[in-house]
């Protein structure tokens, strides 16, 4: 019986410098020459490559777009700022607000107030007669003092006296004359006092109306003459 052929016993020695498995250089052991590098096989080295993302891989560095954590004294004050920015926003339209209420009460007050005084302008006006006749007298004469005293103080004014140059927007002619003695249209009598009340005129006042006579000197020209 033939014995089988032995096979020889092959011994394969890693002589690579560096560890494949954890990429340091190999220190050579006593006895033995420092290896030298194993030729290329294939035309590629010896040497492995590492595989992505294993744990011999380098770091990723991050490139100029990946965006960085917030920082949260960053993110803190762009909310403080915009937290800021809307209190300022609603101070100012509370304060907006107050003063179109308090110009609307002051209109409304105004107005009642001119509506009241145009109601007694009839009062007035007989007031005004009974002193003209002297009939203004005693009692009567303290009471209408005292609503004369009160009308005037809430802002009622009067207007329309003899002398004035004659203005159409507060006064109403009724009569209409022309006299040398005049430079312009002059109002000559007042038949009904007029009033405003501020700058709102309730009642326009009745005049006579005196213009200047056309081809006659006035009175104080012919004077310096």
């Amino acid at each position: 019986m033939t014995r089988p052929e032995e096979q020889p016993h092959v011994v394969v020695r890693d002589r690579r410098r560096i560890d494949p498995e954890t990429g340091e250089v190999r220190t050579a052991p006593e006895g033995e020459d420092t290896p030298v590098e194993a030729p290329e096989q294939d035309g590629q080295d010896e040497q492995p490559e590492q595989a992505e993302g294993g744990r011999h891989a380098a770091p990723d560095l991050p490139d100029d777009d990946t965006p960085v954590a917030d920082d949260p004294t960053v993110a803190l004050k762009a909310q403080l700022d915009e937290r800021t920015a809307d209190l300022q926003r609603l101070t100012a339209e509370y304060a907006n607000y107050r003063k179109r209420v308090e110009r609307d009460r002051e209109l409304v007050i105004a107005t009642a107030k001119s509506q009241v005084a145009g109601e007694l302008l009839g009062v007035l006006d007989d007031i005004e007669r009974a002193g003209a006749h002297g009939d203004l007298v005693g009692a009567f004469k303290a009471v209408a003092d005292k609503l004369v005293g009160s009308l005037h103080g809430i802002g009622l004014e009067p207007f329309g006296h003899e002398g004035e140059e004659f203005d159409p927007a507060v006064h109403e002619a009724v009569q209409h004359s022309t006299s040398p003695d005049v430079s312009g249209p002059t109002v000559t009598a007042v038949l009904r006092r007029g009033y405003r009340y501020g700058e709102r005129v309730l009642r326009p006042a009745l005049v006579a109306v005196t213009d200047h006579e056309p081809g006659a000197p006035a009175q104080d020209q012919t004077e310096e003459n």
